[in-house]
């Protein structure tokens, strides 16, 4: 079904929920899993940078943090992801990479936004369904680690 897995993680709440849910499913299928960071280049972070010098590299640190925490999690896990880190608009970064390694299907979070901040800020959601080539999963279910041990790494009860 699926053998090459993208999980995109930004060490959010949503972003854990995503890992989590993307884990269990790879395992499930054999599936490779791909693990992908991006640091947003906002308008904001590039005006940070002309006031502090080392704002966009600071970022860069946080994020390879981040994605390293993934990747240790996924390890605890059972997978040997294969990770990556990009810098730009993070729906046009995903959307590029999952291409790049021809994924068959995309995990991402989902952080609740008011109306006005899906008008502000656009909807990265539909971009990523226009721009990518495979499934798209929109991860929501919590899988505690009692619950995958107890499933035999399939998703068992929400925790």
């Amino acid at each position: 079904m699926y053998r090459r897995i993208v999980l995109a993680y930004d060490g959010t709440a949503e972003g854990r929920t995503a890992l989590r849910e993307g884990a269990v499913l790879a395992k499930a299928v054999q599936a490779e899993v791909f693990l992908l960071s991006v640091v947003a280049e906002t308008p904001g972070i590039r005006l940070a940078e002309g006031v502090y010098a080392g704002a966009i590299a600071y970022e860069q640190d946080t994020y390879r943090d981040v994605l390293e925490q993934g990747v240790a999690r996924l390890r605890e896990l059972g997978l040997e992801p294969i990770a990556e880190l990009r810098t730009g608009e993070p729906a046009v970064e995903i959307a590029a990479f999952v291409a790049h390694v021809a994924a068959d299907l995309l995990v991402v979070g989902h952080r609740h936004r008011s109306w006005l901040d899906r008008w502000w800020a656009g909807s990265n959601g539909a971009y990523l369904m226009d721009h990518i080539n495979c499934s798209m999963l929109i991860a929501r279910h919590v899988v505690s680690d009692e619950a995958l041990v107890e499933s035999g790494g399939g998703f068992g009860e929400p925790g």
